[in-house]
């Protein structure tokens, strides 16, 4: 399964063989059940994740005790809560699997080291956080300027596996929609 993540970095950077088997080596296999969390609110985020399998969402509960999903992250994405992980401080945040799955973890003291050795590895998560800015940055123009049924379109055009893959409750909670709202806009597409 490490050779899914080998497989992702080597997509991006070719780093010398002895970087990328230390950086290996220092991941740490972690398997979740459905439903199971990754991080929990106030519990403070240790590790970096990378998804061998399944799919997660991160998200919130806001005052009305309505929760409200900022992301999802499936294989081969990373995954954490980077306020919680860099400032130290307890997560505002929920990481929970929405389907079986399978992860490799770093810790932040073993990260930075091999990052402060190795400029080709270095160059791989930024060029990772910048796609994910750049998709952030997307989806709050198209939240902005794109009416609910060309949000869904869209998202959908971009994104077909995540409408089959999962609930559409957390779909709706993505886009910013109630699900009643979502199920009369995928009544209105015969979707």
């Amino acid at each position: 399964m490490i050779d899914t993540l080998k497989n992702h970095i080597l997509k991006f950077v070719s780093p010398p063989k002895s970087e990328l088997q230390e950086f290996l080596n220092k991941m740490q296999l972690k398997r979740y059940n459905n439903k199971e969390y990754l991080l929990k609110e106030q519990q403070y985020c240790t590790h970096q994740y990378f998804i061998s399998k399944g799919c997660f969402r991160f998200y919130f509960i806001n005052q009305k005790g309505i929760e409200k999903i900022i992301n999802f992250g499936i294989e081969d994405w990373w995954i954490s809560n980077f306020d919680s992980f860099i400032n130290k401080s307890p997560s505002e945040y929920n990481i929970q699997a929405v389907e079986d799955a399978v992860v490799f973890k770093i810790n932040k003291q073993d990260l930075s080291a091999i990052l402060a050795n190795s400029l080709e590895l270095n160059q791989y998560f930024r060029m990772i956080h910048e796609r994910v800015r750049i998709a952030d940055q997307k989806r709050i123009q198209y939240m902005y300027s794109l009416s609910g049924e060309e949000l869904y379109t869209t998202f959908r055009e971009y994104n077909p596996h995540f409408v089959q893959r999962v609930p559409q409750y957390m779909l709706a909670s993505y886009l910013g929609f109630t699900p009643e709202f979502l199920s009369k806009i995928r009544a209105n597409k015969k979707v």
